[in-house]
């Protein structure tokens, strides 16, 4: 809560004229009853008729009041509410957006969903309605109990008698109803992770057949939902009926002993209508305890989780005073570069000697550690052990953001945004010119495509780049990398889709490109490295051969054992016109 709070403190004078319309409010509805029992008193019994005026302007300028105030009030609450909830998801999404790769690996997206919608919106609940009523229902219990010992101490104790046992419950109910929020909330979470990635993977649910299988799976997740509603709701039912019970209990034997007492004058029957209209004030905000209590706890469980991810720092950061990264003259440097994924040994001294500007394919076998090298430039991990260098400076005195600035990469999943082919493009480079896109996409083979779209680069491409083909999505990938014209260029396994005539065009691009970037391409095919300046084989985190494609022929070695399978029909084909001639 003291998160929250340190929000209202960055809006003070809402919050400031929110209290005190919320106390003017509260002080005008604590006048109504004394204004009761002087009418009843003095103007209906005594017959002082000459100060019925006077009440009832004092009663139209209350109504006023509430009216002006009620409603600003409300709305300054609310504004309140929703400006924090706005906040808190920034904040969040922000925090979020900063963490480190390896805290995606861990956590489902499903559950940020969860914090980001569902739990910031428990703090607008907390913050409009909820803090703010538990604050006015608390002046509204103090002051009606301090005007109705003012009436009558002997009757004022009868109405507080069951106010210990209430207390008590609520407190027990607080306890109960905490357990299983943080229980519903983790829930929710799973659920909605299950619901997104069914969703996401539908077209692999039906092309298996397996909806059935994902219903029942659903089902199973959400009949646990159910389940924990249950139970809340047997905690809910346990105690408030009974909150309720002793309220109303309270209220019977007020008006049983109140009318005892007026009869036997005691107290003036305005008196006693008068304490009738403050106990409903002392019991109002009593009837209010579970439900509020109710409301707090589901907020405290949504202010812990969202708490829990903002604890959370990034394993990569930028050092004390680092380094800006403007460009690369000599070239990157692998030093006895070792990297454990917890206790997994993913690579094993690496050493390199990239000069700026070469080309440098990755081959290996699959979980070889050749991704999780190139990772490893951009800071998406640090390395576990020796250092990587460019232009001799250790890249953890860079700034992650410069570093990466430099970085253009086009992943193995090519991921598109549900927006124009124009807008995709330019998340590479936002005040690209269409020269500037006409030329990347020529680049990258996908002039021809794009032309043919029915509104060319105004075209809508759905989720993920659904309605385009594998290798029109890759090569609008190419294309928006190449748009961000940055010092190094990252291909992993980004041309799997393309045939090999595309693939020979748009790397023959990239090679004959004026400006030439240091380049790094992952690939299974010969086809897709042989020109590169520096290939190397890796097999468990470690190179096992390094060379241009020549050198590694004539070695005869895993990379000549690929080559030989890959393009056996065409060396078995050159054997037999060799025996003819």
């Amino acid at each position: 809560m003291k998160k929250i709070f340190s929000y209202t403190r960055q809006h003070k004078f809402v919050t400031i004229m929110g209290a005190i319309s919320m106390l003017l409010c509260v002080s005008a509805d604590l006048v109504v009853p004394y204004i009761t029992e002087i009418f009843i008193d003095d103007v209906l019994t005594a017959g002082k008729y000459e100060i019925l005026t006077t009440i009832i302007w004092i009663v139209v300028g209350i109504t006023a009041i509430k009216f002006a105030f009620g409603f600003l009030r409300e709305f300054l609450f609310d504004y309140l509410g929703i400006t924090i909830s706005r906040k808190i998801k920034e904040e969040l999404f922000n925090h979020i957006e900063g963490l480190s790769f390896s805290y995606f690996d861990k956590v489902n997206t499903g559950e940020l969903m969860s914090r980001v919608g569902e739990d910031a919106d428990n703090i607008l609940e907390i913050m409009g309605f909820g803090l703010r009523l538990t604050i006015e229902d608390g002046i509204y219990f103090i002051m009606a109990a301090v005007l109705l010992f003012r009436i009558s101490v002997p009757l004022t104790l009868v109405a507080l008698a069951t106010m210990p046992i209430i207390a008590v419950l609520a407190l027990k109910s607080e306890k109960q109803l905490n357990d299983v929020y943080e229980r519903i909330s983790d829930h929710i979470a799973e659920l909605n992770t299950t619901a997104q990635e069914n969703i996401a993977g539908v077209k692999l649910v039906k092309a298996f057949g397996r909806e059935k299988h994902e219903i029942l799976k659903f089902l199973r997740y959400n009949s646990k939902n159910y389940d924990l509603q249950m139970e809340h709701n047997k905690i809910w039912v346990k105690f408030f009926p009974l909150e309720e019970f002793l309220t109303n209990l309270s209220t019977v034997l007020v008006i049983s002993i109140g009318g005892i007492l007026a009869i036997y004058d005691q107290i003036t029957v305005g008196q006693l209508v008068g304490f009738t209209s403050y106990l409903w004030m002392l019991t109002w905000p009593m009837r209010d305890l579970g439900w509020l209590i109710n409301l707090l706890s589901r907020g405290k469980a949504s202010i812990g989780k969202i708490n829990k991810i903002l604890a959370i720092e990034p394993k990569v950061a930028d050092c004390e005073n680092p380094e800006e990264l403007k460009g690369i003259n000599e070239g990157i440097v692998f030093e006895n570069v070792s990297f454990n994924y917890g206790e997994k040994d993913v690579l094993k001294n690496i050493n390199l000697n990239i000069p700026a500007g070469s080309t440098v394919a990755v081959m290996g076998t699959t979980g070889s550690g050749k991704s999780t090298l190139i990772s490893l430039l951009g800071r998406n991990y640090d390395v576990t052990k020796g250092c990587i260098k460019i232009d001799g400076e250790d890249i953890r005195n860079l700034k992650v953001k410069s570093l990466r600035d430099n970085i253009a990469l086009i992943p193995q999943d090519s991921f598109l945004f549900s927006d124009t082919v124009e807008s995709n493009l330019k998340y590479g480079k936002l005040d690209a010119s269409m020269e500037e896109m006409e030329k990347v996409v020529e680049l990258a083979c996908a002039k021809e495509f794009v032309d043919e779209l029915d509104e060319g680069y105004d075209t809508l491409i759905g989720e993920r780049g659904v309605g385009l083909s594998g290798g029109q999505k890759q090569r609008l990938c190419i294309a928006r990398a190449l748009l961000r014209d940055s010092k190094i260029l990252i291909l992993d396994d980004s041309t799997s889709a393309l045939d090999m005539d595309t693939e020979y065009q748009l790397l023959k691009n990239l090679y004959e490109e004026e400006d030439k970037k240091t380049t790094f391409i992952i690939a299974h095919r010969i086809s897709a490295v042989k020109n590169a300046d520096l290939i190397l084989y890796m097999e468990d985190g470690v190179i096992v051969e390094q060379g241009n494609h020549q050198q590694l022929l004539d070695k005869k070695g895993k990379y000549f054992e690929i080559y030989e399978t890959q393009f056996k029909d065409f060396l078995d084909l050159s054997d037999d016109k060799a025996a003819n001639f």
